[in-house]
């Protein structure tokens, strides 16, 4: 997996079985945002290295896609095992990559990764047709479900091991091989999980190459896959589908969210602001579901923005080992940018309620923040910010709730907090958003679909819907004549 090359170690491409350099040698360092130094560097991949993972996953695919159903989900429980016995081997390189608090990490990402490769394991055996039947006189017909081919990945840097787990698990499950790339920031967890699963499939079946965005380019656009899958940014996404389009490629898009999260009235307040600011600062707020934008009925606002401010007050981000914090860094000095020009670009009706800064001498930290007197064309609610920052507004009624919870470009996720039950059904029926909770804020579960509209994307994770996204269905009909 890696090597000592002076003080930084050394990452390594891992393809068709084998760990590798870049062709050119060319390599990147890779920093720990939790101390802003770099603590190792990995190949810079060129169009010779994703030549070669492309080969050795088509290569694979004939002898994985004729697997049984039975076979691999043996391999994939396998794995789900290793994972599990090697836990803290992940961990440690995710918190090297993220800065993440130790102690989270280990309670609330581990567990579910395992969970959801378990669950894409048994959806291996359950491909679903319609009923083979004679619905032409003479003639039976039947569905088959079979794996789309060789399939280009490129995961996030909030959440590389994770991101990974919703890639790969479902691709293989189906009998698909996949060139996986992860963020350029954050590779030391994706390459360890290479070297574990590596240790299972056959060689060629999961490839992990290691660079920037022109490799993930490359992926999109090499002649071999027939499905690409991106989670990132909408920019992101509109390139890749662009690319994809110049071969009809399969794409699957997890893009980005400005998550509502509508409060009436009748909403128990102090258990509201606990959950939604513990939603809404997780992961420093990087997180396309984060409970960001807080819409308040005009009648409580006032308390809830007082009690809000005060959890944020109370909630702490500081150094992975540190048990008592919520949060780490942000991933990089380019988004620790990104995070405090919006708040240095308030308008003057906006007020900064809690934080606003950055935290520390070293690392890329920001205080948990909560804005105020916000209107809904302002910069901040329109755009992803993606850090540490809880924006709230005011609404009058249920009618000018789902105007302003609806009046962005990304549609995602979504929450409602209120006792009423009609109002909470009449509420998810109107949020335009692939995910609505109500009186909660963030939990998935492998068996439930995430993925959004609009320009969050299309394609889901998760569930019997993200599996069968990694398939394609072939009709075949034959004469009871013959």
């Amino acid at each position: 997996m890696s090597t000592e090359l002076g003080r930084l170690r050394k990452l390594r491409n891992y393809v068709d079985g084998e760990f590798r350099d870049a062709v050119d040698g060319r390599t990147t360092e890779v920093v720990n945002p939790a101390t802003g130094e770099a603590y190792a560097t990995a190949p810079l991949s060129g169009q010779a290295d994703v030549d070669a993972a492309m080969a050795a996953a088509a290569a694979a695919f004939p002898g994985w896609r004729d697997t049984t159903p039975a076979e691999r989900q043996k391999a994939l429980l396998k794995i789900a095992d290793a994972f599990e016995e090697r836990a803290e081997e992940l961990i440690a390189a995710e918190v090297e990559n993220t800065g993440k608090p130790i102690g989270v990490t280990r309670s609330e990402e581990i567990p579910p990764m395992v969970d959801q490769i378990r669950f894409f394991a048994g959806a291996a055996r359950l491909l679903e047709g319609r009923s083979a039947g004679e619905y032409m006189e003479g003639l039976t017909s039947m569905i088959r479900r079979e794996p789309v081919g060789v399939c280009a990945q490129v995961a996030p840097w909030n959440y590389p091991m994770m991101m990974a787990v919703w890639k790969f698990a479902p691709a293989i499950a189906a009998g698909n091989t996949v060139v996986l790339k992860p963020s350029d920031t954050t590779p030391a967890s994706t390459v360890l999980m290479a070297e574990i699963i590596g240790s299972i499939l056959p060689k060629g079946v999961f490839n992990v190459i290691c660079g920037d965005r022109d490799t993930g380019r490359m992926m999109v656009e090499h002649p071999t896959p027939a499905m690409a899958s991106i989670t990132g940014s909408v920019r992101a996404g509109m390139s890749v589908a662009e690319s994809a389009s110049k071969d009809l490629k399969r794409v699957h898009l997890e893009l980005g969210g400005k998550a509502p999260v509508v409060v009436f009235e009748d909403t128990d307040i102090p258990k509201a602001v606990e959950d939604i600011s513990m939603a809404g600062f997780f992961n420093a707020g990087q997180d396309c579901t984060a409970a960001t934008r807080v819409l308040v009925q005009e009648s409580i606002h006032d308390e809830f923005v007082a009690a809000l401010a005060k959890a944020a007050s109370e909630t702490k981000t500081g150094q992975p080992d540190d048990e008592d914090v919520l949060y780490g860094p942000l991933n990089n000095p380019n988004q620790l940018k990104q995070v405090a020009g919006f708040i240095e670009r308030l308008p003057a009706h906006a007020k900064v309620e809690a934080g606003g800064q950055q935290v520390g001498d070293k690392g890329y930290f920001y205080a948990p923040t909560v804005v105020s007197g916000l209107k809904q064309d302002d910069e901040i609610i329109q755009n992803e910010v993606f850090g540490p920052v809880i924006t709230v507004q005011s609404f009058t009624d249920e009618d000018q709730a789902v105007e302003y919870a609806n009046g962005v470009e990304y549609a995602l996720a979504s929450s409602v907090w209120t006792k009423d039950h009609g109002r909470a059904m009449r509420m998810s029926k109107k949020l335009d958003f692939g995910c609505v909770w109500i009186n909660t804020h963030i939990p998935l579960v492998a068996e439930m679909p995430h993925g959004g509209f609009k320009k969050s994307g299309y394609g889901k994770d998760l569930s019997a819907y993200g599996f069968e996204d990694y398939t394609r269905v072939k009709h075949v009909m034959t004469s009871l004549d013959a």
